[in-house]
């Protein structure tokens, strides 16, 4: 039985703490704050509840499993998970609305047809089947398996050209492949939505981010009732079944090494921890910033993603009942261009004071810069959000704005890390699971396979698989 300390209480350590103590490990977790969840929060006023992370789960697989291999009880036991259909409503700058159903690409295909036109659907069919493409290429490598030593096959873009006329010149930027084969602005603007949910400028983003889209529309979205922080419960609940043991407000200062090795860590206010193994769920970049671990750049200097944006979310208290005709999620794309507003407004009644109100979450992604006016931003946000949820205005009870420096506050970085993406010369893959400290790993967002609940699960896995089966783990089955 080896002494693993967790760094962090967020979906994938804790995803990693469950599968070690399965396993006969004694695992403590130490967290900063005085919950866990890490980005997956929740806001509490006057009997409306708002998730301040993620608001839908995608590829629910990863928890089932997680579930599955921790203990007697399913995941389907814990939480209740419902599909959202349509999957989101998408209302585009010309007014133009069209809602798209819940994994079928059929249901898509006419959907768009219908709404933008013949031939629309088709274009975003073929577009689908390019992008299924590139995710069977990079499926295992990305996801289910630990990051290879040499990950330089993954700088290299999986994306396929079309095959015809003058499409055969390579697409490099999801903005490209946009312009290009789907030849329709609004089409275009469908696209970079997906990019820019999960963190992606799509002007950047290479031709890979394709599988995005591709795997939303495959797999589908589900919601959580209770909302996310939900599943933040029963995961952290499986923890505790398993013998896992939490330490909330003790923050980790310093990784501790001898002969090369992580062998313990250091607690704030003094007291040294040892361990046989270390398994950091803090933000990658934190970890340097703050001196909890330090090495010299150079070769071994973990890479990790540098996004450059976060996300303002506003928690929206309304008075009067949701319309019969309401959906789950909207996405508001904005005119010329440039980060669309996506409206969450979930039909729970554990998340409003009474069926006489209504909780409404909006977000929206932005380019992390000092000096932002976040309450102007805001006011934006909102006014776009009137677009989706009729007489917004005059039904507002209150708001709370949370902007990227409050995430930075309770989760060490004030970016969003994106799931890991092949292409863009290996820049947007994460850090690996095995830091280059022997005994120290890394899980949750910041690490391979990347941001996302799904992916932060995976890491846990990943990183449990590492420690026990060590050097013959071969990936996820």
């Amino acid at each position: 039985m080896a002494r693993i300390v967790v760094i962090g209480a967020g979906l994938g350590a804790m995803a990693a703490a469950a599968r070690l103590a399965v396993a006969g490990h004694r695992v403590t977790v130490y967290e900063q704050g005085a919950t866990y969840g890490g980005a997956v929060g929740r806001y509490a006023r006057d009997g409306f509840a708002f998730d301040t992370g993620p608001g839908l789960l995608h590829l629910p697989a990863v928890y089932r499993d997680l579930f599955v291999k921790t203990g007697k009880e399913p995941l389907e036991e814990c939480v209740a998970l419902t599909q959202v259909d349509p999957a989101a409503r998408h209302v585009f700058a010309d007014g133009t609305r069209v809602d798209l159903p819940n994994a079928s690409r059929a249901g898509t295909v006419a959907a768009l047809d219908a709404a933008l036109g013949a031939g629309a659907g088709e274009r975003w069919g073929d577009f689908l089947t390019r992008a299924r493409e590139a995710w069977d290429r990079t499926r295992r490598p990305l996801l289910e398996e630990p990051q290879p030593a040499d990950p330089a096959p993954l700088a290299r873009e999986p994306y396929p050209a079309p095959k015809a006329g003058l499409l055969r010149r390579p697409t490099r930027t999801l903005a490209q492949v946009g312009a290009r084969e789907l030849r329709d602005p609004r089409l275009a603007a469908l696209l970079d939505a997906y990019a820019w949910s999960y963190g992606f400028d799509p002007a950047g983003a290479p031709a890979s981010a394709a599988v995005l889209p591709y795997m939303e529309q495959t797999f589908g979205s589900w919601y959580v009732a209770g909302g996310l922080r939900a599943l933040a419960d029963a995961v952290y609940e499986r923890c505790r079944k398993r013998r896992v043991e939490f330490v909330f407000d003790t923050p980790v200062v310093d990784v501790l090494e001898k002969d090369g090795r992580a062998v313990g860590v250091w607690l704030d206010g003094g007291g040294e921890v040892v361990a046989d193994h270390v398994v950091s769920g803090a933000p990658v970049p934190a970890l340097y910033r703050d001196q909890v671990v330090e090495w010299e750049r150079g070769e071994d200097w973990p890479r990790h993603q540098v996004l450059g944006t976060g996300r303002v979310t506003v928690c929206l208290a309304l008075r009067g009942a949701r319309e019969a005709n309401a959906v789950h999620r909207t996405v508001v794309h904005a005119e010329g261009g440039g980060p669309a507003v996506t409206v969450l407004r979930p039909d729970d009644p554990a998340l409003r004071p009474d069926a006489d109100h209504e909780a409404v979450t909006v977000t929206a992604t932005v380019r992390t810069a000092p000096g932002q006016e976040w309450e102007a931003f805001a006011d934006r946000m909102v006014e776009a959000a009137g677009r989706a949820v009729p007489g917004l205005r005059d039904r507002l009870l209150w708001r709370h704005v949370r902007t990227p420096e409050d995430v930075r506050r309770d989760t060490g970085a004030a970016e969003v890390p994106g799931p890991a993406l092949a292409g863009a010369g290996g820049r947007l893959l994460p850090a690996a699971n095995r830091s280059p400290l022997p005994g120290l790993y890394f899980a949750g967002g910041w690490s391979h396979p990347g941001g996302g609940l799904a992916h932060a699960g995976m890491s846990g896995a990943l990183v449990a698989g590492l420690i026990v089966e060590g050097a013959d783990f071969r990936g996820s089955q």
